[in-house]
């Protein structure tokens, strides 16, 4: 896959294959096409050439279905602002249609974890940094992803807080899923 921006490549000719069960990092210097790569993928940027397949789904033909397969992280994520915690996750619980039932045994597991109980019905806008990155990971979880893609998903993480998502990152590809992370050296 490819993507040309106004002057020249960002990323050229990249061939990838990321397998159910892995847990794959993507590491590169700032500026070295991560974060376009990762746009490509989800769909938020279209290719100059080549193509993407997610889950068997060609995202160019299908984008609704391969996206659906996802749970995307940006390096910042756009959180509603005016929303509280838990009326963003049920939004998103409501775009994926993640039932009831499992919605609440999964937002009940997810807050606890990241420490956000307590302030889940606080406007978001009065999180932190790092809160609102727990709460974008909750919200990419919940509709539980077959592909996970995060891009520098420990910055404004506490330690406590990344050694917990680490544990999320290998019991998700216990499951059978796959994890794709990007991260600077």
């Amino acid at each position: 896959m490819s993507y040309k921006g106004a002057s020249k490549f960002a990323v050229e000719n990249l061939d990838l294959e990321v397998r159910p069960g892995e847990i794959f990092g993507f590491l590169g210097p700032n500026g070295a096409g991560k974060t376009t790569t990762i746009k490509m993928i989800v769909g938020l940027l279209q290719l100059t050439s080549g193509k993407i397949l997610i889950n068997d789904t060609d995202l160019a033909k299908e984008p609704v279905a391969a996206k659906r397969a996802c749970g995307y992280v940006p390096d910042n994520p756009a959180l509603y602002q005016r929303l509280t915690g838990i009326e963003y996750l049920n939004l998103i619980g409501d775009v994926f249609e993640v039932a009831s039932s499992t919605r609440k045994k999964r937002l009940e597991y997810y807050l606890e974890m990241f420490n956000l109980t307590e302030v889940a019905h606080d406007l978001v806008q009065s999180y932190s940094h790092g809160m609102q990155q727990k709460l974008a990971l909750t919200g990419a979880l919940l509709h539980a992803p077959k592909l996970f893609i995060l891009d520098e998903p420990m910055v404004g993480l506490d330690p406590k807080s990344a050694h917990q998502f680490r544990g999320i990152m290998r019991k998700h590809v216990e499951q059978g899923n796959t994890v794709f992370f990007s991260t600077h050296i």
